[in-house]
């Protein structure tokens, strides 16, 4: 082992991973009705979570050590987490600086979207599947539609840009809104991405045969006569497509995208690597094994021991999530426990 050099998380099939997502917690101040139960979950034990100090010494050394370029910040809602400014501006201050992200459902990114950018953020994914606010009160179980819709214009005030909506469509509940929302984010100059309904759910109910499939949204979205999308999406998930006649906020061509992550997989381009709120190394959204950077920590490993067992770790990951096998498996934490 080479001290202090940096060695990529590569797996066995030649991916290097450069994109981390971290969980800062599973808990929620949402139900939504395609997660969790209403009455919610088991939440973790505050001294099974990683502490700030944890948090950020990961980053570091996936940083330093490993080669990661981009830190998505997810949950759960990461906007619970008390230390995640504090969090966010050691992450800007590393060398190289990644690129620093949040995923969030907006409740709360009204007043934190400042203090937020100040401290480094770079860009949100705000997640939004309605615009109707019985709807939105029946899928999420809580009247706070008004709350996101003002955290979305306090994150494009602030400058975290481009912002992004995710939005997830369900046969049958808001199948019939894909239009308007992709109207209200052009409208606003947010950039709005679709994403499959994927068998991360709590209550495992999820069924193939009732998602929402990429080529019906696209087929959905025919008024607005798309375009192909000349940039290629690297490795990116989602698929983009142009808008005739509309830019975003920065002035470029509007785009919108499709993440048909159970129809159309990516696995082959993938380049994440996952850490949980409790400090296990994820190689794969749907992992059944995890490994525990946490007791090494909290063991005394120093950061050359750390990376080592997050490259071993990353590179058992499989070539594909194997939704499509009929062997498959969902993972036991549901997404709200595994950070999107």
């Amino acid at each position: 082992m080479r001290g202090g050099a940096v060695i990529p998380l590569a797996d066995r099939f030649g991916r290097v991973a450069t994109d981390l997502r971290v969980s800062l917690t599973d808990r929620c101040n949402l139900r939504c009705t395609y997660c969790m139960p209403e009455e919610g979950l088991a939440w973790l034990p505050r001294e099974q979570q990683l502490t700030d100090d944890e948090v950020i010494r990961l980053i570091r050394v996936s940083v330093e050590r490993l080669g990661i370029q981009e830190v998505r910040f997810t949950g759960g809602e990461p906007l619970l987490r008390r230390g995640l400014t504090s969090i966010v501006q050691a992450a800007a201050r590393l060398e190289p600086r990644p690129t620093l992200m949040l995923t969030t459902n907006g409740i709360g990114l009204e007043r934190l979207a400042g203090p937020l950018r100040e401290a480094g953020l770079d860009r949100v994914n705000v997640s939004l599947d309605t615009l109707d606010p019985e709807r939105f009160k029946a899928l999420t179980r809580r009247d706070r539609l008004s709350d996101v819709l003002r955290g979305l214009a306090a994150a494009a005030s602030a400058g975290l840009t481009p912002v992004k909506i995710n939005t997830v469509l369900m046969r049958g509940i808001n199948d019939d809104e894909a239009p308007a929302l992709l109207r209200f984010a052009l409208e606003h100059g947010y950039q709005l991405r679709f994403i499959e309904q994927m068998p991360l759910d709590a209550q495992h109910q999820w069924d193939r045969h009732t998602m929402v499939t990429a080529d019906e949204i696209l087929a959905d979205l025919a008024p607005f006569s798309l375009q192909p999308d000349s940039v290629s999406r690297g490795t990116a998930p989602a698929e983009t497509w142009l808008v005739p006649g509309h830019v975003d906020a920065a002035g470029e061509p509007a785009r919108v995208g499709v993440i048909g992550s159970v129809t159309r997989p990516f696995c082959g381009d993938c380049d994440r690597t996952r850490l949980t709120a409790d400090g296990q190394v994820r190689n794969c959204l749907f992992a059944t094994e995890e490994s525990d950077l946490r007791k090494l920590l909290r063991d005394g490993a120093g950061d050359d021991e750390l990376a080592e067992a997050w490259r071993v770790a990353m590179s058992g990951k499989r070539a594909g999530h194997g939704i499509d096998d009929p062997a498959f498996l969902q993972p036991a934490r549901p997404m709200s426990a595994i950070g999107g």
